[in-house]
């Protein structure tokens, strides 16, 4: 009888040290688990930390994604357009655009060149890509193209943009994420690459990051690049000047939708967020580097929104 006693007290003792009771199971922490494409990570951070301002009771967890997922998330992004076969299993929310411009170290001959000359799409295609077809021009100043390992969604919409594959870029391929491409470009002075604009530019001053040249673009496409084209000193300007375009008025650069997406039978805690996002999201683009979605997506948000209860 003693010896139950003393087991009775210490089961007594271990629910309390330990919060084991039908109560504290009840008040579960609300958790939910977002991964997915890296570059996206301080806009959604900013997100968070908006969203837990009136909500601080939701944990929200970004889970850094390597060479595959976390075993367990409940919103993925991506950064390119999903096939029909996930659609079939996830619902999507396009709540961004992002553009990808090709970039130089500054210290090369090449950066100080091409910032002047600017590209084309010719002269795009034959730096970046295996092409035995394309019509090849000397080029007289040395430069080196770096480029991501790992199937990405920046490398996906750079290469699909101009009839490529991945596995078509020139050059020396790097292990990593985004960053590390950035921070392979700052190691070699004559690196040659491209890379989403919201890590091209300190959100702090506007600018491009030191080291790193922007190489104007043929925007309008008619072959050549005018004075009117050389627009990439400041973010705010580079964002006004893609946004206040109509897509189709936009030739050489690459634009593609940042996608946030859950499961068929989601947490609801992490709808919760979205549909937050859907409502907040957008203050914030601009200031990271990003773009707004087109208004004929803003109609797919509220389709979303009413699919999610609200």
């Amino acid at each position: 009888m003693k010896s139950f006693f003393r087991l009775a007290i210490l089961l007594v003792f271990i629910s309390s040290s330990t919060g084991w009771s039908q109560t504290s199971d009840q008040k579960q922490p609300k958790v939910v688990v977002i991964t997915g494409t890296r570059f996206t990570y301080p806009l959604v951070q900013k997100w968070i930390d908006d969203y837990n301002k009136g909500n601080p009771e939701v944990q929200l967890i970004i889970e850094s994604r390597g060479t595959n997922d976390p075993s367990r998330y409940d919103i993925l992004i991506e950064a390119y357009e999903p096939d029909e076969e996930a659609k079939k299993v996830r619902d999507y929310l396009y709540i961004a655009r992002y553009a990808i411009l090709p970039v130089a170290n500054s210290q090369s001959a090449f950066a100080k060149v091409y910032s002047a000359k600017g590209l084309n799409k010719d002269l795009i295609k034959q730096l970046f890509f295996h092409d035995i077809t394309s019509d090849k021009k000397e080029i007289k100043t040395p430069f080196t193209v770096y480029t991501r390992l790992q199937k990405a969604g920046a490398p996906i919409t750079f290469t699909k943009y101009f009839g490529y594959e991945q596995k078509d870029i020139l050059g020396k391929v790097i292990a990593g994420s985004d960053e590390h491409l950035l921070k392979a470009l700052l190691r070699d002075s004559i690196g040659l690459s491209y890379l989403p604009v919201n890590l091209i530019y300190d959100q702090t001053t506007g600018k491009p990051h030191a080291g790193i040249t922007v190489l104007p673009i043929d925007l309008d496409g008619n072959g050549k690049v005018g004075d009117n084209e050389k627009f990439y000193d400041n973010l705010s300007t580079v964002v006004q000047r893609l946004e206040e375009k109509n897509a189709k008025e936009i030739f050489n650069l690459p634009i593609e939708y940042l996608n946030l997406s859950v499961s068929t039978d989601p947490n609801p805690e992490a709808i919760a967020f979205l549909q937050w996002v859907i409502q907040n999201g957008q203050n914030d683009l601009h200031t990271l580097g990003f773009l707004k979605p087109e208004q004929s997506r803003l109609g797919k948000q509220g389709q979303f929104a009413s699919q999610h209860g609200k």
